[in-house]
């Protein structure tokens, strides 16, 4: 993708999200980009048919989920996106998944790089992303491109809780 695809892919994308998170994405992107990542908001709003397909498929273990929130009136309000980096989107390194976790961790956010990780092997990410060691060793989750706030569930955002 162009610089300016991506550019406008991400701006697309971020009218898709609840404007608190909206704001917090930005500046994961941007301290991304201050370190000369490339990242890409590869899905940010999805439907709930969207999103039963995936959770068919396996991609999901959410029914509803933290993409699909909406608004009172119907309007996308996001509170997940998956970002990709934009240099090798077919295959996720390693160290893009560390500096992601870290730029999400810096702005309040998580990414799914511990899930599924056993306790026991959690302390090595966490080491590497304090170290900014993006080339550490680390055993990684089964969802570390996947961005959400923390301190609110999927239920509690469907409900209509939003996070600050």
């Amino acid at each position: 993708m162009t610089e300016p695809q991506r550019q406008q892919r991400n701006a697309d994308r971020l009218l898709e999200l609840f404007p608190t998170f909206h704001q917090r994405i930005a500046k994961v992107i941007a301290d991304l980009e201050a370190i000369n990542v490339r990242p890409r908001i590869q899905d940010a709003y999805r439907s709930p048919a969207d999103q039963l397909k995936a959770f068919n498929s396996g991609h999901s273990k959410l029914k509803f989920g933290f993409h699909n929130v909406t608004g009172a009136n119907g309007q996308k309000e996001s509170l997940a996106v998956d970002m990709l980096d934009d240099d090798s989107p077919l295959k996720t390194s390693t160290a893009y998944v560390l500096k992601l976790a870290w730029a999400a961790e810096k702005n309040g956010l998580m990414t799914g790089i511990r899930w599924g990780v056993p306790v026991r092997l959690i302390v090595a990410i966490d080491k590497a992303i304090t170290e900014k060691d993006w080339n550490a060793p680390v055993k990684i989750g089964w969802d570390p491109t996947h961005i959400q706030p923390v301190g609110i569930t999927a239920a509690d955002a469907k409900a209509g809780k939003r996070p600050l």
